[in-house]
């Protein structure tokens, strides 16, 4: 790595170690010079100035924490004597400024996806069973059984057939049978042109309350809806909170004029679970025949909508990942696209930014309604905003949330926000950023940004995860080359050559760019689709970090 150190932003007084910085080591910058008095790993901070108890503590040009006591000048910034802090926000307080980048070489290009009778092409074609209710879970797993084996989706387990490996060892006392794990055998599904059955199982529909099952209903109407879902299969037991009418009420305001193959089955209207069962698989697999009569067609880049989202994130993921993908939302912004930032809780300390992004003052106002509609809840649990780096995430340098948002922030780009939705409300905008209202748990967040109408996502990781969705593909970013050589099953974009000066940002971003096209087209399988990580996991509205 070339340069050991980094300054983000000029007016920062936290320097990051872009490698291991060892006690009693002098370190340059800008003519600057510090002879650091202990050690500081690779992704931390130390200070650039002495700081005296209170003082405020700067980093991506933003208020990122307060000195716990007096720190000196190239000492370790750490939980020991750093907590969070974060400026105050007020709504809209600066007319929006923003130069779009060349995009003339994107001009006119196309994807291949999937025509729907309204609103934007699917970049995939998946049919949907999901239960209204968790006393289904267990139909909606014979189901799963069923279509994925009796229609070729599933592929033959490497670990299945290791345990069937040892199970033949311990038979036959050893024997001299080597065990290890063998290749995955590729599915070999019968409706070549479907990307196939997705099962949205939740433990949710009855026994909270009706705002949880209205949620619930909005949530699932969101999948019914999205552009990647060719159509549904609904099981309801009947008597739960969650009901049919509630599902097709939140459906209606979806999509007034929805008009998918959607197939709904009663358990207790039904002569017997068997019964039902049978016919929810017939109804299933004529749908997908005809389902997989479409073809894919050109569609304008203008029809993705980029859900951006980070989780195990690092010190470096603010530095290159991060701010890859929000090079490449504002590339797809400038063409007519939607990029979607989430995971509010990791917006804290940058929202006067996002205020002033905003292209009206009442999209200021309703952003600003959301982050103290949020951190009041938190609070009134006895928790706060600043709870939301984990141990990985301290541990890797991370140690405010403040710290942590600046950076999580980078993957919205610096684009104008055209759009603030609530959890489980669609994306409308076109042309810039559009805030989303979801926990800064990974899955929680994901789950609503493809609810949200999301059909491509671009996920950023420093320290690596397995995180996908069951009908958005999902594209992972590593912030440094070790992980992407580490876990190269989960990672599908380096950004690490950033930290070493051999790629830029604007570089990575575009390179992005050419991936979410290459795999909304299908010509690109993202990790984590063939892994088969279909993470689904709806917000319950309670405090979630």
């Amino acid at each position: 790595m070339s340069r050991p150190i980094l300054r983000i932003h000029p007016a920062d007084d936290a320097i990051v170690a872009l490698r291991p910085l060892a006690a009693g080591q002098t370190v340059t910058l800008e003519g600057l010079s510090w002879t650091l008095p202990g050690a500081v790993a690779a992704k931390h901070k130390f200070a650039a100035r002495d700081f005296s108890a209170g003082e405020w503590v700067t980093m991506y040009g933003v208020t990122v924490g307060r000195a716990r006591r007096g720190i000196a000048a190239g000492e370790w910034l750490s939980t020991e004597n750093l907590e969070h802090a974060s400026g105050a926000f007020t709504g809209k307080q600066a007319a929006v400024s923003w130069t779009p980048p060349e995009v003339s070489r994107w001009q006119g290009r196309t994807f291949e996806g999937f025509r729907r009778s309204h609103g934007v092409a699917g970049t995939a074609n998946y049919w949907i069973v999901l239960p209204l209710v968790f006393c289904e879970s267990r139909n909606v797993a014979m189901m799963r059984e069923a279509l994925t084996r009796g229609l070729g989706y599933a592929v033959s387990s490497p670990y299945e057939r290791y345990v069937e490996g040892l199970r033949q060892a311990h038979a036959h006392a050893g024997a001299g049978i080597e065990v290890s794990l063998a290749e995955v055998v590729e599915a070999r599904p019968y409706f070549s042109r479907m990307s196939g059955v997705a099962f949205l199982d939740h433990g949710l529909g009855c026994g909270g309350t009706r705002q949880d099952a209205l949620a619930l209903c909005r949530l699932l109407a969101g999948y019914l809806a999205h552009p990647n879902v060719a159509g549904a299969t609904v099981l309801s037991l009947g008597c739960q909170n969650a009901q049919v009418s509630l599902l097709e009420q939140e459906l209606a305001r979806w999509d007034p004029a929805f008009d998918k193959p959607l197939h709904i089955f009663e358990q207790q209207k039904s002569k017997s679970e068997r019964e039902m069962i049978a016919e929810a698989l017939r109804a299933t697999f004529d749908g997908m025949a005809e389902a997989n009569e479409q073809e894919r067609e050109a569609f304008p880049l203008s029809d993705l909508i980029l859900g951006v989202e980070c989780g195990g994130s690092d010190g470096f993921s603010g530095i290159s990942a991060n701010p890859a993908i929000g090079h490449a939302s504002d590339l797809l912004a400038a063409l007519g696209g939607a990029p979607v930032l989430a995971e509010f809780p990791e917006l804290c300390g940058v929202e006067q930014s996002l205020c002033d992004r905003c292209v009206t003052a009442e999209l200021a106002d309703r952003f600003v309604e959301l982050m103290r509609a949020y951190e009041a809840a938190a609070q009134a649990c006895g928790s706060s905003m600043s709870a939301n780096p984990s141990p990985g995430n301290i541990r890797d340098g991370l140690i405010t949330d403040a710290i942590k948002s600046a950076g999580a922030a980078k993957k919205g780009g610096t684009g104008p926000v055209v759009g603030v939705i609530d959890y489980a409300e669609p994306v409308t905008a076109r042309g810039g950023l559009t805030l989303c209202c979801t926990p800064g748990n990974d899955v929680e967040s994901t789950t609503a940004l493809a609810a949200a109408g999301c059909n491509v996502m671009l996920f950023s990781t420093g320290m690596g995860t397995p995180t996908g969705n069951p009908v958005c593909p999902v594209l992972k970013i590593s912030s440094n080359t070790d992980l992407a050589r580490r876990l190269p099953d989960l990672i599908d974009f380096d950004a690490g050559p950033i930290l070493t000066g051999e790629m830029t940002v604007e570089q990575a971003g575009e390179a992005l760019l050419e991936q979410v096209i290459e795999t909304a087209s299908g010509r690109y399988t993202a990790r984590a689709v063939a892994l088969g990580q279909n993470d689904f996991l709806p917000w319950k509205r309670g405090v979630s970090l």
